[in-house]
């Protein structure tokens, strides 16, 4: 009798935007892909949820209502968090100044996104690529 294979798990993305047609849209297409996607609108509800150091990969917006991306990030790695981090923004010239204290991203991403260059990035995040 032959036992069918368990699926891979999926690896998980970290995605936290303010902007929820935004949000749902990346959290579509990701899902898509065959990611598991924990979306948030806030960087303090992603922190606050215990899950949150599970995620192969975080996807942040620069500005948000309650705490900036950089905040957002720099709050996981005190966490012990160390995996890759990618910013979105409407406003490069700001995320291009963020230092390396704890807030350097991997990729910044301006807006409108192009989503196959987001897809490719994650996948290399995540070691899918």
């Amino acid at each position: 009798m032959t036992v069918p294979a368990l699926p891979a798990q999926r690896p998980s993305v970290l995605l936290v935007e303010d902007d929820s047609a935004v949000r749902r849209s990346i959290q579509l297409m990701l899902q898509a892909r065959g990611y598991e996607v924990r979306a948030f609108a806030s960087g303090v509800a992603a922190l606050a949820d215990p899950a949150v150091g599970e995620a192969a990969c975080l996807i942040t917006d620069y500005r948000m209502i309650d705490m900036s991306g950089a905040e957002l990030l720099r709050g996981l790695r005190v966490a012990g968090w160390r995996r890759p981090a990618i910013l979105i923004t409407a406003y490069r010239r700001d995320a291009v100044a963020l230092g390396d204290d704890g807030t350097q991203f991997d990729e910044v991403f301006e807006k409108p996104l192009l989503d196959h260059r987001l897809l490719a990035c994650v996948d290399r995040a995540t070691g899918r690529a």
